[in-house]
């Protein structure tokens, strides 16, 4: 729990007394290579915060291709917030590429917790937001840039990634072919 009050601090000040409250609405999961943590049709109970370890989520299209929409690495957080903040079914999965541990979080409880205390309202408003940030950057980059802006973009961005994310998801998350990615990966 000391990386979630270091995290927790990045944003806001904390006290010990008021993170011996934040921790009970927490709760440690390890997650293994391959594990889901949703997939489509799954209730989305859970907000998670990565502690260590990379996850990919995608949206499988009918015919059954795969669409990376995010990856997360430590300090992150994911979750199907269409489906967990209006508690409908998944539409999309999250699935864990190396061994990992998360911290989750209900719905209830994360309302509840920024009900008790304002700076953790704050502190999600700041994520979220810096959450939503991130997705229009990439939309943009999708829509104006060409392949190899995209690529410089994410190796400026996420350089931690590069080296942990096999190149096949890093091209399909960019829009590019992997021979693309193999010609600008060389340069």
């Amino acid at each position: 729990m000391d990386k979630l009050r270091t995290h927790i601090e990045e944003v806001t000040p904390i006290t010990n007394e008021e993170f011996e409250h934040v921790k009970t609405f927490f709760t440690h999961r390890r997650v293994k290579k391959h594990q889901y943590l949703i997939q489509e049709g799954d209730e989305a109970k859970f907000e998670y915060l990565i502690l260590s370890g990379i996850f990919r989520m995608f949206y499988l299209d009918s015919d059954g291709k795969e669409h990376i929409v995010q990856f997360a690495g430590e300090n992150w957080w994911m979750a199907d917030y269409q489906a967990y903040f209006n508690q409908k079914p998944a539409t999309l999965h999250i699935v864990c590429m190396e061994d990992a541990e998360v911290l989750c979080t209900t719905l209830n409880g994360r309302e509840t917790l920024s009900a008790d205390l304002h700076k953790m309202e704050h502190f999600f408003r700041v994520k979220l937001t810096n959450g939503y940030i991130a997705q229009q950057r990439r939309i943009i980059s999708l829509l104006a840039g060409n392949p190899q802006q995209r690529y410089e973009e994410f190796g400026r961005l996420y350089p931690q990634l590069m080296q942990r994310i096999p190149k096949k998801y890093i091209a399909e998350y960019l829009g590019l072919s992997r021979e693309t990615l193999s010609r600008l990966y060389s340069k």
